[in-house]
């Protein structure tokens, strides 16, 4: 496999129908918005969707969430020492960064892919203070236009502890998103690749993952078919710096609705201004 040898830039256009896509704990987990209005879905939610499309997809990921975990482990130190090259490092006084980071990048996708820090104490005063930065960066994604939250009220009429009588209906409140359309960007850095060995293939499975990004991702705040990938654009430059800049790719790429209260995806102009010497892949989600 090689390393990736040229500049990778992507765009992905995904609709949010009656479902909160990301929620703001800070804000009674209310759809997150920035102060204008427009929905957001956080970076790191988008990478923990693409870490779990990517354990679909077979591959061996470090941080894994409780719920989806392919292991025994439940912590990224039990799993970092359940490699036995690792465990070796972590017990030596003597131990090497470079080392520790070479290997954590060949064992696990994600973390040549976004980086990571460890920082493990080891046995007997060794141990390890490692920062991995990694080639694929991933942008917030904003909505197109101000969302509107739609927010109802729920009970819980059962029950949690045992005992004579029923208690009290227990309320709460549950936020949607009636529908909005949000654009998100990301660069592959080919520097950083050759630091983590990142190949061309692990790109193509990372754009795989972004078409089918909402595939088995489905939670009661996210019925299934409420979140869907419409559009994945895919520029790949001739050289490791790119012909243009990250900024200017991703301008190049407008969305804009057509009418004053969109209700589809069809309801919005999906437009891209060629850029001299770079050719885009158009991909319809799945």
């Amino acid at each position: 496999m090689s390393t990736l040898d040229h500049k990778i830039d992507f765009a992905v256009v995904l609709s949010v129908r009656k479902a909160n896509p990301n929620g703001d704990p800070l804000n009674g987990n209310r759809p997150r918005q920035n102060y204008d209005g427009y929905g957001e879905i956080s970076d790191v939610a988008l990478k923990r969707k693409i870490r779990n499309r990517l354990q679909d997809m077979g591959e061996a990921i470090l941080v894994q969430s409780n719920d989806r975990k392919t292991d025994a482990f439940s912590s990224l130190r039990e799993r970092v020492d359940a490699n036995p090259e690792l465990d070796k490092i972590l017990k030596s006084k003597t131990s090497s960064s470079e080392e520790f980071a070479k290997i954590a990048c060949e064992t696990w996708f994600d973390v040549r892919s976004f980086g990571q820090v460890f920082a493990f104490k080891g046995d007997k005063g060794g141990g390890v203070s490692v920062g991995v930065r990694g080639p694929v960066s991933i942008h917030t994604a904003t909505s197109v236009d101000p969302i509107d939250i739609t927010s109802v009220q729920i009970t819980k009429s059962v029950n949690s502890e045992p005992g004579k009588d029923r208690g009290s209906d227990t309320m709460g409140m549950k936020h949607r998103v009636d529908f909005g359309v949000y654009v998100f960007y990301g660069s592959i850095n080919t520097q950083m690749a050759e630091k983590t060995g990142f190949t061309n293939e692990d790109a193509a499975k990372i754009k795989e993952s972004l078409i089918t990004l909402f595939e088995n991702d489905a939670s009661s705040a996210r019925p299934e078919g409420s979140m869907e990938v419409h559009k994945v654009f895919w520029w790949e430059h001739a050289s490791k710096l790119g012909q243009h800049s990250s900024a200017k790719v991703h301008r190049s790429l407008s969305v804009t609705s057509k009418v004053e209260e969109p209700k589809g995806i069809e309801d919005y102009d999906i437009a891209l201004n060629e850029l001299e010497g770079l050719k885009v892949e158009d991909i319809d989600g799945r």
